[in-house]
Formats: C-alpha cells, structure tokens, sequence
C-alpha cells in the first residue's frame, strides 16, 4: 500500500512537470522569432567572361567534369597518387576533423530545445548546534537526512533565441562542410601542380641530356678537325665551355625536381625519404577545359558557398542579439523523496516538489544589448563584404586562367616555328663550318638559340597545364553546393571527400 502511494506521489510530481512542458511547447508555437529574415543579397554576377571569346568552345559532352577531374588528363600516374590523397592527407583530416566539431557544437545548441532533467541520492547525517537559535527543530539533536531528488529545468523559447542560435551554428556547419570541400579541392589541385611542374622538369632534363649527347659528339668532332690541323684551339675551347656549360644546366634541374617530389609525397601524407617519383617527361597538351557562365559559379565554387553560409550564420546572430531585449521565461519542476530512515524514504509522506514558471528581465544594461546587436549587425556587414569580395575574386581567377591558356596556345604556335627555324640555323651554320665557310662561333651560336628556344617551348608547355589546373580549381572542380548537407548534425563524411 505504501509502494503504491509513494508510485502515485511520484506520477503527480512529474504529470505537472509535463504539463509544465506541454504549456511551455504551446507558449514556443505561439512565440515569434525576433531578427531578420535570411535573404542572399545580390553580387555582380558578369553575363559571361570576357576572355573566353570564341576561344576553343567545349564539345556538349565536355560541359562539366565530374569530382575527379583529374581523370581528365588522362595520366594512369597522376590518377594513382590522388586517389591517396583522400586516404592520407593531414591537411584534409585536419579540415574533416574541424567539420565534426561543428557539427558536435550544433548538436550541443540543439539541446537547448528540450528540457534537462537531473536525478542524485545523498545520505547525510547532521547534529543541530545547541547554541543555534531558537527555531522549529530542538537544539542539540543528531539526525539523519535521507534524499532522492528530481529535478527539470526548461528555457522556453519564446522568442526565437534559441532558434536563431541552432540556426546559426547550423549555417556555421554547412560553411565548414564547404570549408573541407575547398581544402579537398586545393590539395588535389596543388599535387596536380606539383606533379606537373615535375614532369616539365623532367622533359627539361630530358631535353639538356639529349643536347649534351650531340655536344659531345660535336667536341669530338672538332678535336679530330684540331688534330688534323684544321680546328683551332680556341674552337675546342668553345665546344667545351658549350658543353661543360649544358651538362651543369641539366644537374640544376635536379634540385627542383627533388623538391617537387618531396612536395608530392607530403601531400599523400609520406615522409619524403620513402618515396619517389619516377622521371615521365611531359609532352601532351592540356584538355579542352569547359568554363560555363559566370552564374554557375556561385554555386561550384566552395569558397564561395562557405562565405555565403558565414553571412547566413551572422545574420541569424542578429536575432540572437534582438532577444536580449525580451525576458527570458523559464519552467521550472523540483520532486523527490526525503525522510530521516531510509525504510520511510520511498514513501507517500516522504515525498516532496514544486513547480512554476519564472521570468527574468534586464530592465538596464548601460547599454550592453544595444552594443551587442550593433557588433552582431556590423559582423553581418562585414560578412555581406567578404560574400562579395570571394565572388569577385572567383571571377577574376576563372578570367586570369582562361586569358592564359588562350594566350599560351598562340604562343606555343610561334614557339614551334621558332624552334622548327633555329633547327634550320643550326644545321646551316654546321653545313658551314664543316665546309670551312665560317668558324665554330657561328655553330655555338646557333646551339644556343635552338636549346634556347626548345626549352622555352617546354615551359610553355608545363606553364599551359598549370594554368589548366588552376582554371579548374577556379570553377570548383567539378563540385556543387548541394553537396553541403542540409542537416549537418546528422549527416556523415561529405560525398566530395569520399570519391
């Protein structure tokens, strides 16, 4: 009889603790959300892009490439070692690490919507003081204080503040989920980079070895013209220096191509002493790269969805701020057991609690909630800007990379003809000396101009495909914003640092 009073005692303390939280529900439904209302403001998006002209239009089946853009260069070498980057990269476990704590701070925020209920036990046993006042309980007694208390606490939100909080650090998630996206996108494109620059290295090296190979028959040459009388000294000379002079140009290109390939192993998360790259040298042009219009920008670039989401987040900080001015209603419910023998303490008679509502009201702050909203309504400003500034700095990334590579393909055209034209020189100067007509000078002469004008026509080259890596990291690589997702609290890895 006892238990069954005791488990209805305990039924009455907590069906008018939920009732407490039923009212309070009806109070959330019926409050209003304070602050603005989010609305993307407007940047100055171009029609189209000014440097691409008529300027090698994309076949219909090249109108986007997909997440593993790479693939487009069609290199089976470059393919396998970003297909480690996702695995092993810190840079990119540093960035998905600071996505999970956003989304672990979100979930933090969203707890506020529901009630928090504590539960404890403590035994205690005390001796009133016999010269303690005069008061209800006798002076000098010892008794024992037995407890198991219930107690929940619930913020009702009226006024949106803590809607506008969950809000906030919900568009704080999404901004981190773009934020790894644009690291995953940055060090896939600066291995494509490095790689690439390798390989112009190893063509240039390529290219001096191959020239040191017919300096040396040419000084050999010259050596039996001298033995026979016919060379002078000083033509020997010549053909060493030219020679001595190529062979240290092709040990130079080592000390780059070393750093490059230490480059390449940090970004697939080696130590650079156990890797290594093997010598291809670079001799394809780059792909057709399809630009799209300028509109389509917003959405493929993550930097730029990043900083949209930030300026979302700041504007839901307003309302945070707006609540300040509104009293803060709280529900409050308290219940448990108390006796002074633990055989009564489940017991009706030993039951205790209270519930009821409160309010509080900042009646004067000097000003501290107005300073508050005007920093929240200033960083929103100052987001507003950064929006804008990232779009006009995708822009002129897409207009810099495609001016290039239209400008690098007519140069590389006359670079041919330059280099087809020192060919010729250098045939007819040696035609010449070996004829007697000229001296030697002429030949080195004409060396210089054609290893000269080769090695430009390699570097024009490697300059093309760098541009044309960082023409698609300025489009975003093949990424869109709805990859962000909308429920960050309760969504995994994003897809585009899975592929």
């Amino acid at each position: 009889m006892t238990s069954r009073r005791s488990m209805n005692a305990a039924i009455q303390i907590w069906s008018r603790a939920l009732a407490g939280v039923g009212l309070a529900s009806v109070l959330l439904i019926a409050g209003c959300t304070v602050g603005p209302k989010y609305h993307r403001p407007t940047a100055e998006v171009p029609a189209t892009y000014k440097e691409v002209g008529d300027w090698k239009p994309a076949q219909p089946n090249d109108q986007t490439f997909s997440g593993n853009w790479w693939e487009m260069f069609q290199d089976p070498q470059l393919n396998a070692l970003e297909s480690q980057v996702n695995v092993s990269n810190q840079n990119l476990k540093a960035a998905e690490a600071q996505y999970t704590q956003a989304r672990a701070q979100l979930r933090y925020q969203r707890a506020d919507f529901f009630p928090t209920i504590n539960a404890g036990a403590s035994a205690t046993r005390n001796r009133i003081s016999n010269h303690r006042p005069a008061s209800t309980v006798s002076n000098g007694i010892t008794y024992n204080d037995f407890q198991i208390p219930f107690e929940l606490s619930y913020q009702i939100d009226v006024w949106g503040r803590v809607r506008r909080t969950v809000e906030a650090y919900r568009d704080q998630a999404q901004a981190s989920a773009a934020d790894l996206a644009a690291v995953n996108l940055s060090m896939h494109a600066q291995l494509a980079l490095y790689y690439f620059q390798a390989r112009v290295l190893d063509a240039e090296e390529q290219l001096l070895n191959s020239t040191v190979t017919q300096y040396e028959h040419a000084l050999e040459l010259i050596k039996s013209r001298y033995a026979g009388g016919i060379a002078s000294d000083v033509e020997v000379q010549q053909a060493e220096t030219q020679l001595e002079t190529t062979r240290a140009q092709a040990i130079d290109v080592g000390v780059a191509r070393a750093q490059y390939e230490h480059a390449v192993a940090v970004l697939i998360g080696k130590p650079p002493a156990s890797f290594s790259l093997a010598p291809l040298p670079l001799t394809m042009p780059p792909p057709v790269i399809p630009v799209g219009l300028p509109s389509e920008l917003l959405e493929r670039r993550p930097d730029i969805a990043a900083a949209e989401r930030q300026m979302a987040a700041a504007n839901a900080q307003i309302g945070v701020a707006k609540a300040a001015y509104y009293p803060n209603i709280s529900l409050g419910a308290a219940g448990g057991f108390e006796s002074s023998a633990i055989t009564t303490l489940i017991s009706g008679p030993s039951v205790l609690w209270s519930a009821g509502p409160s309010a509080l009201l900042t009646v004067f702050d000097v000003g501290r909630r107005r300073a508050a909203s005007d920093q929240a309504v200033a960083a929103y400003n100052q987001s507003v800007a950064n929006y804008r500034q990232t779009v006009l700095t995708g822009f002129q990334q897409v207009e810099d990379n495609v001016a290039a590579l239209r400008i690098l393909e007519n140069e590389a055209q006359v670079q041919d003809k330059a280099v087809v034209a020192a060919q010729k020189y250098l045939e007819l100067a040696n035609t010449r000396y070996k004829g007697g007509v000229t001296s030697y000078l002429e030949v080195t002469t004409a060396q210089t101009a054609a290893l000269s004008d080769e090695i430009t026509a390699v570097n024009i080259l490697g300059r093309r495909m760098v541009n044309a890596v960082t023409l698609v990291q300025a489009l975003g690589g093949g990424w869109n914003s709805s990859e962000i997702p909308q429920r960050p609290e309760c969504c995994g890895k994003l897809t585009s640092t899975s592929k």
